[in-house]
């Protein structure tokens, strides 16, 4: 790789760094391609990217992002997943840890607040955006629903009630 080449992976990887939420710094020694294609296949379903590249460069892309503390952690051969949903990169990276032993996570960053493995897996066990996106639409179409039914209910009970007196004069009208 050429000089130039390096440059403009340093400064995309900045940029990446600079506009991501989290990132997860894991080890993958010994996962063979096909586990590696599905773990990026899994991550890109979750709205999140894997990313293997020198340490060197990563250390260098680092400088003067929020994510920074992670530089302690690139040492051997490290993976970098990101996402800018909080939740996406470490989600998919803990689920795929525990299938897999090869893949180590050895921590990670959110925004300025860096992360251990165990915070990361804590990351992980919170619910995406969407998620929480979809509770949140519930909780508002609830109420909505409730009122429907309050204000129905009255209607339904005369209904009832007419419905009673109807089936009633029919039973006298033919005992008599």
């Amino acid at each position: 790789m050429d000089r130039t080449a390096k440059a403009d992976l340093v400064s995309t990887l900045n940029g990446v760094f600079a506009n991501t939420s989290v990132v997860v710094v894991a080890h993958y020694k010994g996962l063979t391609v096909a586990e590696m294609q599905k773990l990026r296949a899994q991550m890109k379903l979750a709205g999140a990217t894997v990313k293997v590249t020198k340490n060197r460069i990563a250390n260098i892309a680092l400088d003067g992002t929020d994510v920074a503390s992670i530089k302690p952690l690139l040492k051997g051969p490290t993976l970098l997943a990101y996402s800018s949903d909080p939740v996406a990169a470490a989600k998919v990276a803990v689920d795929f840890a525990k299938g897999n032993d090869k893949l180590v996570i050895l921590g990670g960053a959110m925004g300025t607040t860096a992360l251990n493995p165990d915070g990361v897996k804590a990351l992980a066990s919170l619910p995406s955006l969407d998620e929480l996106r979809a509770k949140i639409v519930g909780l508002i179409q609830a109420p909505a629903t409730k009122i429907a039914q309050v204000v129905n209910a009255p209607a339904a009970k005369l209904a009832r009630v007419f419905g009673a007196y109807a089936t009633k004069d029919e039973a006298q009208s033919e005992a008599a």
